[in-house]
C-alpha cells in the first residue's frame, strides 16, 4: 500500500495544513468539500500543493510529524521546489 504525506493551502503563501493518508484522492476531496469539521474547513484550506508517496506507514507518519514541526519558511521552500507556481494538484491525481 502507498501512503501519502501532503500539504494543503488556502492560497499561495496562505494557511498550510500537513496530513497523511492512504487514499490521497478521497482525503483531498474531503478537504475541498469541507466534509470534516476542523482546521481545513475553518481556514478554507482546499488546494493540494504538495504530496509525496511512502511505502511504509511508520515512515509516512514520522515524515508528517517532522514537517509539521518545521518552520513555515522550510515548508514553503519544500512546496516551491516541487510546485513553484502553487498549482492545485488535485486534477493531476484524479486522472
Amino acid at each position: 500500500m502507498t501512503y501519502y504525506v501532503y500539504i494543503m493551502a488556502s492560497k499561495r503563501n496562505g494557511t498550510l495544513y500537513v496530513g497523511v493518508t492512504n487514499d490521497l484522492v478521497r482525503r483531498v476531496y474531503e478537504h475541498r468539500e469541507g466534509q470534516a469539521d476542523g482546521f481545513t474547513k475553518k481556514y478554507g484550506v482546499k488546494a493540494l500543493v504538495y504530496f509525496e508517496p511512502h511505502d511504509d506507514i511508520a515512515r509516512a507518519i514520522q515524515r508528517e510529524k517532522n514537517i509539521k514541526r518545521w518552520r513555515r519558511a522550510w515548508k514553503i521552500d519544500l512546496i516551491e521546489k516541487a510546485n513553484p507556481t502553487w498549482d492545485d494538484l488535485y486534477d493531476t491525481i484524479t486522472q
